[in-house]
């Protein structure tokens, strides 16, 4: 009988190690096949081509081009870098005679997408023509195509123009029918990242700063498409009170807003007439992904290099958060370890921080904000600011020698908060009853933790006043430290930048004017300015993190899925859930600099 069992063990065992390989190989030869497909290859360019400029997806600091994630219905990231290195090569090589923009719903902040519109203002000094079509205009998009020289639209299309907004959803009420309490520890009058889970609406406080951050950012806007489109910043106003977005397309055109109307063959036709070729024959459009393989016209000295490190996403202490986190993230251990690299190559003569982050652990950001002045001591350390760079994305950029924003990033969120979970009420209604045994006072802080699937991870009761004042003064440390840290990188007192800080958030322009930027700008003003502060003319440009190719991100990704259904073959489905909920609770960081402000476009 024991023989039988240890032949059953070892074959079973035997099938497990087995499904594992194969499943492994089979990733290795499928990603070869994708690798394959997606790489990219040299483009030779035609004459009379015309760059077509796809305004759909998400637009990220920089591309990620994993097919798979396409085939599965996701919407594509298209890289900023991309874009604007398209526009450029479309504007050094007499082969692309124009741009074509056709806009769709592209999800991106103002700030990211000032640096297109710009780079299309500076293509049109080439005296190449840019045509923009949609079928249905977005607002971030048509801020983008009114720069064109003709702006079409579907005769049956729409044109959204209403105006922006800040939406927040209240859980408060649904919190308390499960039994969920959240615990709050804060400094900052305006730090509103807390007032969704204890309150039913915004503070005073938060609405005042929501209030002025999205008028700025509206009026700046409007003045760039009064600007290209001759009409008065009132009259836009007018238009979007009337909500465009219903009116038919001869009243869009009546309006001046667009200039005529064309299904899109006639777009098409019309495109021919501008690169002079016969309606029978085919354009030649090239994408932002066929203009990577164009080599640009300026290379610079390969020994004398300015690196532009991008950091986009929410900033956490370690890859292990990648099961909880969605999209890209600025992980403490990796950027600490990048900062280190550059700062020790020799070749790397000045580096561009780009920052595009709406925060996240404050520890996290302690690290980078280290080896950040790590780096500025040997070298001119200059941040390029995003769509977001606030309270956690300000901690890591203020030590910088100097700071570059956009008119519309949104920054300054000095603040920290910690929001804390517990379920003594949920426990009560599901049945579940705790006891402890303690050595000391404080052995048991805050309870048990204990985790329901999708529902709730936290505390099984309430911090007692003595546990909650301890939590307060360690918040408030983290703040102190913080201003600290803000005070010296901008030569400013504690006092200066509390008055300016309480968690308040910014826009790039408000942000000049208190002394917490120093230019407005974008990542090639930043560029500049780093190779002035370096003293250097003769540079070429190398970026960092390096990007995995398609088969290293492929492999990486399934091999971490196959990791994760051995563990659960292991140890069991159950255990395995309540092991990473554990694991999430006790990492978890109390001391967060976070600011979840979105703009609704």
């Amino acid at each position: 009988m024991k023989s039988f069992f240890k032949t059953l063990l070892a074959s079973t065992l035997g099938v497990i190690i087995g499904s594992v390989v194969l499943m492994v190989l089979s990733i290795i030869i499928f990603a070869g096949i994708i690798s394959a497909m997606g790489s990219s290859e040299t483009y030779n360019l035609k004459d009379k081509t015309i760059l077509k400029l796809e305004l759909e997806g998400n637009l990220a600091e920089r591309s990620d081009s994993n097919p798979i994630s396409k085939l599965m219905g996701n919407p594509e990231t298209i890289g900023l870098e991309d874009i604007l290195d398209a526009i450029q090569k479309a504007k050094d090589n007499d082969e692309i005679k124009g741009i074509y923009i056709k806009a769709g719903a592209l999800t991106g902040g103002l700030a990211n997408i000032d640096p297109i519109r710009n780079a299309l203002l500076d293509f049109k000094t080439s005296g190449k023509f840019i045509v923009a079509y949609a079928d249905s205009y977005m607002q971030n998009t048509y801020y983008i195509a009114s720069v064109a020289d003709k702006v079409i639209m579907n005769p049956r299309g729409s044109f959204d123009f209403r105006g922006i907004s800040s939406n927040l959803i209240f859980t408060k009420n649904f919190n308390d029918k499960l039994g969920i309490k959240y615990q709050v520890f804060k400094v900052g009058t305006f730090k509103s990242a807390v007032e969704p889970y204890i309150q039913e609406k915004m503070s005073d406080a938060n609405r005042l700063q929501r209030t002025s951050y999205l008028n700025d950012i509206w009026s700046h806007m409007l003045a760039g498409i009064s600007d290209s489109r001759k009409i008065s910043v009132d009259q836009l106003n007018t238009y979007a009170d009337r909500c465009l977005t219903f009116m038919p397309a001869d009243s869009i055109v009546k309006y001046n807003m667009v200039d005529t109307v064309m299904y899109n063959p006639g777009v098409e036709a019309y495109l021919k007439t501008l690169v002079d070729i016969e309606a029978d024959k085919k354009l030649t459009l090239a994408s932002v992904q066929n203009m990577t393989g164009v080599k640009a016209a300026k290379t610079g000295d390969n020994k004398t290099k300015i690196a532009i490190l991008y950091a986009e996403g929410a900033i956490v202490d370690s890859d292990e958060g990648g099961l909880f986190a969605g999209g890209p993230s600025i992980t403490a251990e990796k950027y600490v370890k990048e900062l280190q690299k550059l700062r020790d190559d020799d070749e790397v003569k000045a580096v561009v921080f780009r920052v595009n982050s709406p925060g996240g652990s404050a520890y996290a950001s302690e690290q980078i904000w280290n080896a950040v002045v790590e780096l500025k001591a040997k070298k001119p350390v200059i941040v390029s600011m995003g769509d977001y760079a606030a309270s956690g994305g300000y901690y890591i950029s203020c030590a910088a020698n100097i700071i570059v924003a956009q008119p519309s990033t949104l920054t300054g969120s000095i603040g920290i908060f910690g929001l804390i979970p517990e379920g003594e009420e949920l426990s009560k209604k599901i049945g579940l009853t705790f006891d402890e045994v303690n050595t000391n006072k404080h052995s048991s802080f805050g309870g048990t933790t204990y985790g329901i699937p999708f529902l709730f991870a936290g505390f099984s009761r309430s911090f007692n006043e003595e546990e909650s004042l301890i939590l307060q003064k360690y918040i408030e440390s983290g703040y102190d430290l913080f201003i600290t840290r803000c005070a010296d990188g901008r030569s400013k007192t504690k006092a200066e930048i509390d008055s300016i800080g309480q968690g308040r958030v910014w826009t790039g322009s408000q942000a000049l004017k208190l002394g917490l930027v120093d230019k407005i700008g974008g990542l090639e003003d930043a560029i500049k300015i780093a190779a002035e502060q370096a003293k250097v003319t003769d540079y070429s440009i190398a970026k960092y993190p390096a990007k995995k190719d398609l088969f290293a991100q492929i492999f990486e990704d399934s091999f971490s899925n196959t990791k994760i259904q051995a563990l659960k073959i292991f140890i069991g489905e159950k255990n395995f859930e309540q092991n990473i909920m554990k694991q999430h609770i006790q990492s978890f960081d109390m001391q967060m600099a976070m600011m979840p402000d979105r703009i609704s476009y």
